[in-house]
């Protein structure tokens, strides 16, 4: 039983793969299930078993992202971890070490996400996760004295979100995206953020007022 579950979950990991390929080569509305099928190097019939539909592949390239965007801030929740030093990482494995397709994939589900309600929710469900995940972590390293505690840690992870959200359209888009050039100044202005130095962008919290 327990190799017949390894195996099953093989054959998911191969198809999610061959998905990715798909995807990144011809994009989603042009991928059919035939296609992943192929890639794949299965029959139609047997991929069917395991996704039975591209929103349903789409769910599970989400989950497995999700896994790895765990144990990415699972790394940074390491007790002592300087929140910079620990974002700086997890900046050049997402941006610079993973291959671009990564980025071109996000935008092609991104895209998808524009007209299409699952994946509109999962890329939006995707997206609080990581915003819920940087604001603990941030709180974290405030209250460890590591980044200003006056600011709303909430609205700084947003901002971080966003600003990675541009990186990585610029990586999937641009032939001469260069991160040597480009990350540096993004994780400078994300230092300034977290150090309470763009006061007009990160409002800090309200004061508590005694009675």
């Amino acid at each position: 039983m327990l190799q017949t579950n390894q195996n099953g979950v093989d054959r998911r990991t191969r198809i999610l793969d061959a998905a990715e390929t798909c995807f990144v080569r011809s994009g989603f509305h042009r991928t059919t299930m035939q296609d992943v099928a192929a890639e794949a190097g299965m029959s139609a019939g047997n991929l069917y078993r395991y996704f039975p539909s591209k929103d349903a592949i789409v769910a599970g390239l989400s989950e497995r992202d999700r896994r790895e965007v765990a144990e990415s801030f699972a790394v940074m929740d390491e007790a002592g971890r300087d929140f910079m030093a620990g974002f700086a990482e997890l900046g050049r494995r997402h941006f610079e070490d993973e291959p671009r397709e990564k980025a071109v994939l996000c935008l092609e589900i991104w895209c998808e996400a524009t007209r299409n309600p699952t994946c509109a929710k999962l890329t939006a469900d995707f997206a609080n996760d990581i915003v819920e995940r940087l604001t603990t972590l941030l709180d974290q390293a405030a209250a460890a004295g590591n980044i200003s505690p006056a600011m709303e840690t909430r609205t700084i992870a947003t901002l971080i979100c966003t600003l990675a959200d541009g990186v990585m359209v610029r990586r999937a888009t641009l032939p001469d995206y260069d991160p040597a050039r480009e990350l540096p100044a993004v994780m400078h202005l994300i230092c300034s953020l977290v150090s309470g130095h763009v006061p007009a962008l990160c409002p800090a919290k309200p004061t508590e007022v005694t009675p």
